[in-house]
């Protein structure tokens, strides 16, 4: 699932794995197609062990793969608190409205019905309206933070 919540924009494929090259393909198509004319792109993740730099060197040649990590800022989210799980909510949204009481038993039904609901969501361009603050974050979510004992 890649999202951006506020453009209201959402992409999301289901594959027979779930591989780094597999990922890498999937970002390289978007540098391609969505951000070809953006120097650097910023890529909020979770720290999913398929998301690295080097799994573009493994989709890619050296020279290919360098020139997709170049055009990539990677941030991401606090291991044990990954209060920007925007995505996360995307695909429960997902299940609830496409695939929800429903078995596929086909790849290919499966990623026709993603597409179809991704096709109807970025037609609406719903944003995400994600309220709270960061000063509410630290309070609120504080025992996700490390403290700094003294003394």
């Amino acid at each position: 699932m890649f999202t951006e919540p506020l453009s209201g924009f959402r992409q999301a494929t289901a594959r027979s794995q779930r591989t780094k090259a597999d990922w890498a393909r999937e970002v390289a198509g978007l540098l391609d197609a969505r951000y070809a004319d953006c120097e650097i792109v910023t890529l909020v993740l979770d720290n999913l062990n398929v998301h690295t730099k080097g799994a573009f060197y493994e989709a890619f040649e050296p020279a290919t793969a360098r020139a997709y990590v170049k055009r990539i800022e990677f941030v991401f989210t606090p291991k044990h608190g990954s209060w920007l799980n925007v995505a996360e909510c995307e695909l429960s949204a997902m299940t609830r409205q496409c695939l929800a009481g429903r078995r596929i038993g086909e790849l290919s039904e499966l990623q026709e019905e993603i597409a179809a609901w991704s096709d109807c969501i970025n037609a609406k361009q719903r944003g995400v309206d994600w309220q709270l603050q960061i000063d509410e974050a630290r309070t609120k979510l504080a025992r996700l933070y490390p403290q700094i004992k003294t003394g």
